[in-house]
């Protein structure tokens, strides 16, 4: 008889206009609360409404994105958090760079 493997795939499809809640980013990203407090205090996520009690923090949907980035520069790359924002930074410089040049060259 035939062995076969199957693998499944599971995820979320999340909207950058969608927010999520603190429990629901680190459940979402399988991270602790502490790393994302973490993020939060090296500017690689912010919370929509920083002045609220934690428990009431709701993040836009691109945290979830930007905090498996950061988790596989870090884990991949094995650069510590100030690294991971430099990093991310940088990432987002050029994305907007390229879009730049993208809509200068349709004109």
């Amino acid at each position: 008889m035939k062995n076969e493997i199957i693998s499944l795939l599971s995820g979320v499809i999340v909207e950058n206009d969608f927010s999520v809640s603190f429990a629901t980013l680190c459940q979402c990203c399988s991270v602790s609360e502490e790393q994302i407090i973490s993020m939060i205090e090296y500017g690689i996520i912010e919370p929509l409404e920083p002045h609220m009690n934690v428990t009431y923090w709701q993040f836009s949907g691109d945290c979830i994105i930007r905090i498996k980035t950061a988790v596989r520069l870090q884990q991949d790359l094995g650069i510590n958090l100030a690294g991971t924002a430099l990093a991310l930074e940088l990432l987002d410089e050029i994305k907007s760079l390229r879009q730049q040049v993208h809509s200068l060259q349709r004109n």
